[in-house]
């Protein structure tokens, strides 16, 4: 197997931060993956799992083995008259799959249109938009122990689920690759159109009886005209999560902010809108040399041309600092920081 050095990342992040790798490695079968991880000679070095590099921002080169994993396949599994179990290797572009589901009107995953990334990452991140999570459509997933090389299978009450969190995130944090994910998916789907902007985009259509296909287009039409293109302006979509409040300091933001979006969540938490603090605090379109935060979105944060990773880490450490002291509010990077 190839292993490259002082590796350039730039086009494996959608950042495109110009940083390097010591050793790289491209594997498009779990067997290599196997075998390179048998190596004694990479066991004492650190490694990086890098899959579609839509999720990370790196503010330096990485002094270890970047592997990229670029394993390909789609199939479905097992059929029912209701259900089709679809699985998906880890390499495999997230909007490639969805597109592939949708295609032969398989429902679930159309919510996730057009996220970056690759499949897994998703569980990883567990990732969500308009109203809908992976973990709904999730049946399992196959990960390989890097300490012992041994293939495991994760069912979705293994992987603790939460708001963009799993247990990949938690106590399992690098200590497994994911090979391959499968989900269940309806063969007579029921669309999830409640969340607003995408009933309001479905209804501006004049589309009475929306099914899968309208409704991934219309979730590409709103992702399309708010956030901006990787390849043409350099981000990895939201830079934080929404965060979670209690019921008593959201009532608390009310009474200062009336307007503030507020979303009942798990635990009788609420989730507040962490794009509207922002844009409140007045970000939104802010540029410091190459570094800066969208105009349209004020979750995203962008690389327009030549910005370093410590650059955008600056903005995001200072827009957390300002939401804090006004709104007394911790934001939480939803990206991986390296």
């Amino acid at each position: 197997m190839k292993i490259a050095e002082n590796y350039s990342l730039k086009k494996l992040n959608t950042f495109g931060i110009e940083v390097k790798a010591r050793y790289f490695a491209e594997i498009r079968e779990d067997e290599k993956l196997i075998n390179l991880l048998d190596n004694p000679a990479w066991q004492t070095r650190k490694m990086l799992i890098l899959a579609g590099g839509s999720n990370i921002l790196f503010t330096r080169d990485f002094d270890g083995l970047v592997i990229k994993v670029s394993t390909r396949g789609i199939a479905i599994a097992e059929e029912t008259a209701a259900h089709v179990l679809v699985n998906a290797q880890a390499g495999e572009n997230w909007n490639g799959l969805v597109n592939w589901c949708v295609g032969r009107n398989l429902g679930g995953l159309e919510n996730l249109s057009l996220i970056p990334g690759n499949v897994g990452a998703a569980p990883v991140q567990n990732i969500g938009a308009y109203g809908v999570e992976q973990k709904d459509s999730f049946e399992c997933l196959q990960a390989l122990e890097i300490a012992t090389r041994k293939q495991v299978k994760f069912n979705k009450a293994d992987c603790d689920f939460g708001y963009r969190s799993s247990i990949f995130k938690k106590e399992l944090k690098n200590k497994f690759v994911i090979l391959n994910v499968t989900y269940r998916l309806d063969k007579n789907p029921v669309v999830q159109i409640n969340y607003g902007e995408l009933k309001k985009e479905i209804q501006s259509r004049n589309i009475k009886e929306p099914g899968i296909t309208e409704v991934a287009d219309a979730v590409c039409r709103i992702r399309n005209s708010k956030l901006p293109d990787p390849e043409k302006t350099g981000n990895a979509g939201s830079f934080f999560k929404n965060p979670l409040v209690t019921e008593e300091k959201f009532l608390e933001l009310r009474k200062l902010y009336p307007d503030i979006p507020g979303y009942p969540s798990e635990n009788r938490l609420i989730k507040v809108a962490a794009g509207w603090m922002i844009d409140r605090l007045g970000w939104k379109g802010f540029r410091h040399g190459d570094a800066g935060v969208c105009e349209t979105q004020a979750l995203v944060l962008v690389n327009y041309g030549n910005a370093s990773g410590y650059e955008i880490l600056g903005i995001a450490n200072d827009i957390k600092k300002s939401v804090k002291e006004s709104f007394d509010v911790e934001l939480e990077p939803e990206v991986n920081i390296i």
